[in-house]
């Protein structure tokens, strides 16, 4: 079987996997640290662990636009970096599949996990951030600028301050990161997303955020008409409080509503999802 390379870069970590089969399994793994020079460095482990691939997958944060990538604040230099044309001179005739990290972990859902054989499906990636990746005719839908499936982005209320004022409004109000925040300026200490979801901390802020995330994906599966949603990222750890409040939601707003599934794939799910992009471009 050929050897496929992937590489993740996140908001924190980048991770670098190598894999010689068709399958969810690392015959070779390493770790480093976002921060300066985090592509070179990328690039030089990655030529390490192999340094003749036949084909390399890789997720970034945010999105690739105009050969550029978008929507990246959080890695230093990452923002408008020339994230394609540097990959080709680095890999040369090898096979480069690129996509952001949500998509790709939805790739590898597609190809080995929760959503293999579906044909019109959501993945919604619960974690620090918040996105979902579309599925149409069984492969994730891009949208015309490579943002399809950014709902962090979605509105609460009418007019609210939005992406033009530099805002992300659904994401401040549901995700991981947002949770964390509010917690901690409710209860005046710091204080982890698990431990808010798992306790009875700040119920009344959890309560208000699954409800405004219920709705917001019920929503979505009205305007796609999905058969499957399958939901991954970090806050799964409380997927028994998650999955059955999305569940009731999209029983009682949806027409037809959808399977609700939890991802096969956890921690490394972006990084699974660049070796489904590499073995996808070698096919």
């Amino acid at each position: 079987m050929t050897r496929v390379l992937g590489i993740d870069v996140g908001g924190t970590k980048v991770a670098i996997g190598m894999s010689a089969a068709d399958g969810p399994a690392l015959s070779a793994h390493v770790r480093l640290d976002t921060g300066p020079d985090t592509l070179a460095r990328a690039l030089a482990a990655a030529r390490a662990m192999d340094g003749a691939p036949t084909a390399v997958g890789f997720s970034t944060c945010g999105v690739i636009r105009d050969g550029v990538v978008r929507l990246a604040p959080n890695v230093p230099g990452w923002e408008g970096l020339e994230l394609p044309r540097l990959l080709q001179e680095a890999y040369g005739a090898t096979p480069v599949a690129i996509d952001n990290d949500v998509n790709a972990a939805a790739a590898a859902e597609l190809r080995w996990g929760a959503l293999r054989g579906v044909s019109t499906g959501v993945y919604l990636n619960l974690g620090t951030g918040l996105a979902a990746a579309l599925v149409v005719d069984g492969r994730v839908m891009p949208g015309a600028h490579g943002a399809a499936g950014e709902i962090g982005y979605l509105q609460v209320t009418p007019g609210e301050p939005a992406f033009a004022d530099g805002r992300v409004p659904l994401e401040e109000r549901v995700s991981g990161g947002a949770l964390a925040a509010r917690g901690a300026a409710l209860l005046g200490r710091p204080v982890t997303t698990a431990e808010l979801l798992g306790g009875d901390h700040a119920r009344e802020l959890v309560d208000e955020a699954l409800r405004t995330l219920a709705m917001s994906v019920a929503n979505l599966c009205v305007v796609l008409d999905p058969e499957r949603l399958v939901v991954g990222g970090g806050m799964m750890g409380a997927a028994e409080l998650i999955l059955p409040r999305l569940t009731a939601e999209l029983g009682r707003a949806v027409p037809f509503p959808p399977e609700v599934r939890p991802a096969r794939f956890a921690d490394e799910a972006p990084l699974l999802g660049a070796l489904a992009l590499a073995r996808a471009a070698v096919a």
